[in-house]
């Protein structure tokens, strides 16, 4: 009978379904890992969107519409933190759940889960499959089949401690059984960078718990200064003695990672506490103005949870919330913005040009030139991007007509396209023009901007020529 029905295929028909699958084959032999990698987060997108909209049992009260589904899986996904409704009131256990799960998918990236996976049951990565995990991630001498086995370990090892931590915290204020799941939630939210949270007020709760903003603190940090300098440290961390072998420098990359975090931190914990210590920390205690002012500057650049209503802030710390939103965390972490060493390879070429040195220099290393013009082309296009979207969000959104308006549409538009989540209450007032416009920010966030660039740039052949030089006056 199957010989039968083989037989009765036309042959046109079974010619075309060949070239067909061939078409397909060929199509992700040769598809790029900046393009897998911008398909996979869309995909996850469009999973946990179909998901908000059609699964039974996620909401409290109507379920989301359409553009809503979308803004917060993208959120969830993105590890951004923004919502157009509050989480904590709006979804029940299991909405709250799928949430975590989209968060913990989208801060390990598809391609790096779905390859620990591989290596967990045996496999050997391909070679195709090494480099579409290390897309992104330009670290010279890395075994990438390690690196992928300690980011699933790190990740749920650490997971776990900052979730039994909260919980031993938590329990005088909400007992055996109503802490379990709200530190569960916060330790993953806190580590992805997400900023999601099950409390109606973010953190404002436990803005006076110093161990549980502690705790969440350094899940934030952790997550945000990226695999990669984990990876170095902990060895370091973990009391390995000289019989393990010689200790080897650290890399230039976690220098640069670890000094910038501590600069920013630090820089920016004392400059918000001291714009806000007779503002919104009026009423605490000194101690608890000084552990709110940390904990802002951390949450800042990369998580978005907040202890303090981020609408009665003054305008300088508005400002500087936004600049320390833009920089971001490290790459190959959780964390968006336009990275810390990006900023830091900015700060380094000024230095070197201002010294009159035609090399850049950090730590006694030179460090290649075309790496500085990655630096430079990055936070070029992140830059023209990041105001481009945001002149279409206050053209587009109704309520951008005032002027008093404009530093909250440039703070929303910034922590979307840092993946931050902080928002001065603007989000559930966006029309749906506007949300669309944060859901492209917060993806292009995520993905990035030189990997959004190369998965769009359309490949052609090298010409074997260059054009004659011609100089141009700047300054």
């Amino acid at each position: 009978m199957a010989t039968r029905d083989r037989a009765s295929i036309p042959p046109q028909y079974e010619r075309w379904t060949t070239r067909r699958r061939r078409s397909i084959r060929r199509f992700w032999s040769e598809i790029s890992p900046a393009r897998l990698l911008v398909i996979s987060f869309a995909a996850l997108v469009l999973v946990g969107t179909f998901g908000l909209r059609f699964l039974p049992g996620l909401y409290t009260g109507a379920s989301l519409g359409w553009v809503d589904s979308l803004f917060m899986a993208t959120s969830a996904v993105c590890v951004t933190g923004l919502a157009v409704v509050n989480p904590a009131t709006e979804f029940t256990f299991a909405g709250q759940l799928w949430l975590l799960l989209l968060i913990q998918l989208g801060g390990l990236g598809l391609l790096t889960l779905t390859s620990g996976v591989l290596l967990t049951v045996g496999r050997r990565l391909s070679l195709r499959h090494e480099e579409l995990v290390s897309a992104g991630a330009e670290a010279p001498q890395v075994d990438y089949r390690q690196l992928v086995r300690r980011v699933l370990r790190f990740t749920f090892v650490i997971e776990a401690a900052g979730a039994i931590l909260l919980y031993a915290f938590s329990i005088p204020r909400l007992g055996l059984l109503g802490a379990i799941w709200p530190s569960v939630f916060h330790a993953v939210s806190a580590f992805c960078n997400a900023g999601f949270s099950v409390f109606a007020d973010s953190m404002v709760p436990v803005r006076s718990d110093l161990p549980s903003l502690l705790v969440v603190m350094a899940l934030i940090v952790t997550g945000g200064i990226g695999f990669l300098t984990l990876t170095e440290i902990a060895p370091r961390l973990g009391g390995r003695t000289a019989a393990a072998g010689p200790r080897r420098r650290l890399s230039l990359h976690t220098r640069l990672v670890l000094v910038s975090t501590l600069v920013l931190i630090v820089g920016g914990a004392v400059t918000l506490g001291v714009f806000e210590w007779q503002h919104t920390f009026a009423g605490m205690p000194r101690h608890e103005r000084v552990a709110n002012a940390l904990f802002a500057s951390v949450t800042a650049r990369t998580a978005g949870f907040n202890t303090v209503d981020y609408a009665l802030v003054s305008a300088p710390t508005a400002f500087a919330t936004i600049l320390l939103m833009f920089i971001g965390g490290a790459p190959g972490s959780t964390a968006g913005g336009l990275k810390v060493t990006t900023v830091a390879l900015l700060v380094v070429l000024a230095v070197s040009r201002l010294r009159g040195r035609r090399h850049v220099s950090a730590f006694l290393r030179t460090i290649p030139d075309e790496t500085i013009g990655r630096a430079i082309g990055v936070a070029v296009l992140a830059g023209m991007l990041l105001v481009g979207m945001l002149f279409v969000l206050i053209v587009i959104d109704p309520r951008a007509a005032s002027h008093a308006s404009f530093l909250r549409y440039m703070f929303e538009a910034t922590s979307a396209f840092a993946t931050v989540g902080l928002s001065m209450n603007l989000t559930p007032e966006l029309a749906p023009g506007g949300r669309l416009v944060v859901v492209v920010l917060m993806f292009v966030g995520r993905v990035g901007v030189m990997t959004l660039a190369a998965a769009l740039t359309l490949e052609r052949r090298a010409l074997p020529f260059r054009y004659a030089k011609e100089d141009v006056a700047i300054g």
